[in-house]
């Protein structure tokens, strides 16, 4: 492969996360194993994201689906936005992060912290967290369209209060 690497070093893949990719080369920290794991989303090499986790992560791991996924993604980019940690001589770092992908000409930005762990030498991913919007909590209970509406009128909600819902 010739083109430059998906990581946007604007160096050439195969002298960038292709490196890793291939097991030729191991990342010296964790944002680079970071930027190899969004390469290695962004080419499809499933295989790697499995062998960059921790056991944890492995055992978790559903290769089909995350296959799926990638394939099904056009990757534009990853912003590493902080890193705490995670150097040469660390033993453990977390690395901030935005992917950006698109799916069915939709626009998405995956934003997480990942956690990173050397274990025998080796930069391994063990766990992140997604940050997104908030879910949205109700505060009394859902209202079933035939349970009597709750302003007392004695109906069922959706012949009273629900009918415009």
């Amino acid at each position: 492969m010739s083109d430059l690497c998906p990581c946007g070093s604007g160096i050439k893949f195969d002298s960038c996360c292709g490196q890793y990719l291939s097991g030729e080369k191991k990342p010296l920290t964790a944002a680079a194993l970071m930027r190899a794991r969004y390469s290695a989303y962004a080419t499809g090499a499933v295989d790697y994201l499995f062998r960059s986790s921790g056991s944890k992560v492995q055992k978790e791991f559903d290769a089909e689906s995350s296959r799926k996924w990638a394939e099904s993604a056009q990757w534009t980019g990853i912003e590493i936005l902080k890193t705490v940690g995670g150097g040469e001589n660390d033993e453990t770092g977390t690395v901030e992060f935005i992917a950006h992908y698109t799916v069915n000409n939709t626009s998405f930005d995956h934003h997480e912290i990942s956690d990173f762990s050397k274990i025998n030498g080796e930069w391994r991913f063990i766990d992140g967290k997604i940050f997104g919007p908030d879910p949205i909590r109700r505060e009394h209970p859902k209202v079933g369209r035939n349970d009597p509406c709750p302003c007392g009128s004695g109906k069922k909600y959706k012949k009273c209060c629900g009918a415009n819902a």
